[in-house]
């Protein structure tokens, strides 16, 4: 049996038993943080099988992750697979999850009662800003919303020691978005939808500082007076005093992953 066919029948079997067994919120969970894999491989910023993205099941302090060994492209709602704070799979599934990704995720989930949704990535852009001792640069408007909240933590080797995670904590402090130093990017936030945006947004800054670095010419920082009300300014972009505003992109995003990749609701 070909590897394609093997996927396609695991996710149907699944299907079949875990909307039954879920609540309604859960499901609801279930299909945004679908959608937001896919949403991820359809902008390229999947890393094979070696990134994560994690929500929390509403109501409890479990969490559903990506079955390690899927592509972002394939992810359905049905497929995630749910743990609790130790990692132990609270669902029958085929797949295991990442054990960086436990790390990592269980860290943030743990000490951030307000997040929902953590979002990390290896984007090549990202990666390389990570990896610039002056990290975010503030030279273009994409980049107020991230250094409105941004922190950083140092690279301490894949993410398999447990005991990083306090340090990871204590880094991340009240922020919303955190570079992992020689590693990649990560957001978090109290909505699925926010949490893409965060990413969004912190991914194009990176772009855009790598392009204008790679251009030779001088750079012309924003000044210190716009950072400091760079709040003010996201919170009347975005309708929100909290948060990125996902609840305005979102619809369309779905509506673009309805059109080009359907399968996630499944």
């Amino acid at each position: 049996m070909k590897v394609a066919q093997v996927v396609a029948d695991s996710s149907s079997h699944i299907n079949q038993s875990v909307r039954d067994h879920v609540s309604a919120a859960e499901w609801r969970a279930r299909v945004d943080l679908a959608a937001c894999y896919r949403l991820v491989a359809m902008h390229g910023w999947d890393d094979l099988i070696f990134t994560h993205i994690s929500a929390k099941v509403p109501g409890t302090e479990d969490f559903l992750i990506n079955p390690y060994g899927l592509m972002f492209h394939e992810m359905t709602a049905s497929s995630l697979v749910k743990v609790d704070q130790s990692g132990k799979k609270l669902m029958d599934s085929p797949y295991d999850i990442n054990p960086a990704g436990y790390t990592i995720h269980s860290a943030v989930h743990e000490s951030r009662h307000d997040v929902m949704c953590v979002m990390h990535t290896h984007t090549a852009a990202g990666v390389a800003v990570c990896a610039q001792k002056q990290g975010v640069l503030p030279i273009s408007q994409q980049s107020l919303f991230v250094l409105a909240s941004l922190a950083y933590h140092g690279y301490e080797g894949v993410a398999l020691n447990h005991e990083e995670k306090a340090r990871l904590q204590a880094d991340l402090g009240d922020c919303n978005f955190l570079m992992l130093r020689n590693h990649g990017l990560l957001t978090c936030g109290s909505t699925i939808a926010d949490t893409f945006l965060m990413m969004f947004t912190f991914q194009r800054a990176c772009e855009i500082q790598v392009l204008a670095q790679g251009g030779g010419a001088e750079l012309i920082p924003i000044d210190g007076q716009i950072l400091a009300g760079a709040k003010a300014m996201i919170a009347g972009v975005t309708r929100s005093a909290e948060g990125m505003g996902g609840q305005l992109a979102w619809p369309a995003l779905l509506r673009k992953l309805d059109q080009f990749s359907p399968g996630y609701t499944q």
